[in-house]
């Protein structure tokens, strides 16, 4: 695996060295191009990447490698920083993938040491009811030896030999409940971690985040597009099958036009987004949304693509409580 990081390093490497030795035109560079090649080292430093995120790494070096290229070639700063941009995103993909995978692995490492303790401990009482099955056993062959033994004592030593037996079949049943409930719970978190990578929700402070970007709506409407349908039902599906989750919906635009007008279509497209799901069947009082205009953008506002990533409505999932922090 560090051969592989080691792999993917290597066109940055290359690229940073062919920036560092022109000789004829000194390549430009720009603060967020700094940031994200300073980002990239401290990835390429977090042994978990390598382990849980090679591929996102991967994908995070291309992207650096074409902003460094358009550093070389003296683009304009605009151009610089948009890829930059793009490829800081990408690094934070991998390190957040990192973190949450290598998380997972803690938590499943933890849930078979607890497993095991559990089967152990079912073992020992399984091997102690054994026991006094044995044990009951031989009393009872001494009983029916002994010709001074009553015939009570005996039927006193099947009744102990029986409720042993009992003993150790409920010990047994009690492990196999056991099992099957870790396998149960262990099926829903994957089909959910399943279900989220395909809405490509990410996870974050507040909860558990879906972005319905600006395509996902007809140009300048509220109305969702049948792409935007589609996954809001994807969306509707994880809120069915996981009823103590609530969710809000925030809607936000971009900086063209009046902050009015921005801010009643941001209440629109959240409240699109609401009442779609409560179509697919999700309670209406597990669903709020809230419009913020053109506040809290995730991108400048100077390009049709900077301004397109601000168009959107983020659907923030409860965690198991039910609760949202805050923005």
């Amino acid at each position: 695996m560090k051969t592989s990081i080691t792999r993917i390093m290597t066109p940055i490497a290359i690229a940073i060295s062919v920036l560092l030795a022109a000789c004829s035109t000194t390549p430009k560079t720009t603060t967020l191009l700094d940031q994200t090649r300073s980002d990239f080292m401290m990835a390429q430093n977090n042994p978990a990447v390598g382990t849980y995120a090679p591929l996102e790494m991967k994908h995070a070096s291309e992207a650096l490698a074409v902003a460094n290229e358009a550093a070389l070639n003296r683009d304009s700063e605009q151009k610089i920083d948009s890829l930059a941009y793009l490829a800081k995103q990408k690094i934070a993909t991998t390190q957040e993938v990192a973190k949450q995978k290598s998380a997972e692995a803690d938590v499943q490492n933890s849930n078979k040491q607890r497993d095991q303790l559990r089967l152990d401990q079912r073992t020992q009482e399984a091997n102690q009811s054994k026991a006094a099955a044995d044990q009951a056993k031989l009393e009872a062959e001494r009983a029916k030896n002994a010709a001074d033994q009553s015939k009570i004592a005996a039927d006193q030593a099947k009744l102990s030999a029986e409720q042993s037996k009992q003993a150790t079949q409920a010990a047994q049943n009690d492990t196999l409940e056991a099992q099957r409930l870790a396998q149960e719970a262990q099926a829903k978190a994957a089909k959910l971690e399943a279900q989220l990578a395909e809405l490509a929700a990410k996870k974050t402070e507040r909860g558990i985040v879906i972005t319905f970007g600006d395509v996902l709506f007809d140009t300048n409407q509220s109305r969702l597009s049948p792409e935007g349908m589609r996954i809001a039902q994807k969306l509707a599906d994880v809120l069915q099958q996981n009823p103590q989750r609530m969710a809000l919906a925030e809607g936000f635009t971009d900086s063209v036009g009046t902050n009015a007008y921005n801010q009643a279509l941001s209440e629109r497209r959240s409240d699109a987004v609401r009442s779609a799901l409560h179509g697919m069947g999700v309670s209406r009082d597990r669903i709020s949304s809230r419009g913020y205009g053109e506040s809290f953008p995730v991108a400048g506002n100077q390009t049709a693509d900077e301004r397109r990533l601000n168009r959107r409505v983020e659907i923030i999932l409860s965690d198991d409580s039910g609760k949202i922090a805050p923005r």
